[in-house]
């Protein structure tokens, strides 16, 4: 082996003994990430069901009763009052014992009966405006499947059952996530941004740690080069970056029961490119600040926050204006998130995220790069 493979290992044998010794840092790479995965793998979800629902009914007839059982009968509401005024409605929505108020007005029976339009008031919570954009939409497909309900009744009367040709019929299918489970598509983003919150904040603290209690000088006098102090640094924690992966990702399959349908080794490896772009960028900060506390907001800021911000985690990027878009093809994370999502849910070889993988890697090299550039081996 070469003198300058000698003094990376060298380096990488002392990083990996202090890792070892200091329960801390053992618990930020490997116990916390799980940790957070399991508490916003579970609680984290768009998914919208068991929706309260409230009614007014002041018709009370069957036709009323009949209306409301579409909502108990579904898996996205739950009745949990028959209320008896506006008054005590308001006081439901005010107190978020309701997120939904059917108002069904007296005359309800009789105009159906009579073949004529009855209009129910639907109140619903906005407070939380995703959820009450879905609650809105939950409410309109159980109306319309309602209105043909009566439609089907009403012909089946005039003796036209099943002859009738409704104008236009969807034929409906769902790519990808056939189930439209939010857990499909947010716990893989969270790996995404898990790995950019731990290995950099690691990472971070490696030089300016020894800057602060002065141990720095031992590598300042030793015939070590830049090269090597960054490389023989980065490489313990690059494994432990992708000992991450392995854990979350295990766990995103026999814990959450993810749907995965791509290939195991282009997955690892985007998250091995993607566990040294991460470790570049926390010695890159490491070596630009002179405490631990600016390392670690550094880090926050100029890592954590754009990865989760502009990464796509939530909405895709092509629908952020030009800022945001810009911003996300300058981190890391969103090429590793193009290959995360498209590996769960779409499948392929390589070709699929080759452009995703060169550009990770390319990432790497220049994050590596620069940092070589700021280290300096030198007092002040």
């Amino acid at each position: 082996m070469t003198a300058v493979g000698d003094r990376v290992l060298a380096i990488a044998r002392k990083e990996t003994r202090q890792l070892l010794r200091d329960p801390v840092y053992l618990g930020l790479a490997f116990v916390v990430p799980l940790l957070l995965l399991l508490l916003l793998g579970y609680q984290l979800s768009l998914d919208v069901r068991g929706l309260l629902v409230a009614v007014v009914d002041r018709d009370r007839s069957a036709w009323s009763r009949q209306y409301v059982d579409g909502f108990v009968h579904s898996e996205y509401f739950r009745l949990v009052a028959v209320l008896g005024s506006d008054a005590e409605a308001h006081e439901w929505l005010r107190a978020g014992r309701a997120r939904v108020v059917l108002d069904i007005p007296p005359d309800f029976g009789r105009r159906l009966s009579a073949r004529e339009r009855a209009v129910v008031g639907v109140t619903v919570d906005g407070s939380f405006p995703t959820r009450g954009q879905i609650a809105i939409g939950y409410v309109e497909a159980i109306g319309a499947l309602h209105n043909e309900q009566l439609l089907r009744g009403y012909l089946s009367e005039r003796g036209r059952a099943g002859g009738q040709v409704w104008p236009v019929q969807m034929d409906l299918s769902v790519w990808y996530n056939p189930t439209l489970e939010s857990k499909n598509f947010i716990v893989p983003g969270m790996l995404v941004v898990i790995m950019m919150i731990f290995p950099p904040l690691l990472s971070a603290l490696l030089i300016v740690r020894e800057r602060e209690s002065g141990t720095i000088l031992n590598l300042y006098c030793s015939p070590v080069g830049r090269w090597d102090i960054v490389a023989g640094k980065a490489l313990p924690y690059v494994a432990v970056s992708f000992l991450d992966y392995l854990v979350i990702f295990l766990a995103s399959i026999g814990l959450f029961h993810v749907r995965f349908v791509g290939s195991a080794w282009v997955l690892s490896a985007g998250a091995l490119l993607y566990s040294a772009c991460t470790i570049g960028i926390g010695l890159l900060i490491s070596a630009l600040t002179r405490t631990q506390l600016a390392a670690m907001l550094a880090t926050f800021l100029g890592a954590v926050a754009p990865a989760f911000t502009f990464s796509g985690i939530f909405a895709p990027v092509a629908s952020q204006d030009a800022v945001g878009r810009f911003v996300a093809r300058l981190i890391p994370a969103t090429y590793f998130m193009d290959v995360v999502r498209g590996s769960y849910l779409k499948g392929g070889g390589v070709e699929p995220y080759a452009a995703s993988l060169l550009a990770l890697a390319g990432y790497a090299v220049v994050v590596y790069g620069v940092t070589w550039l700021v280290l300096r081996k030198r007092v002040g």
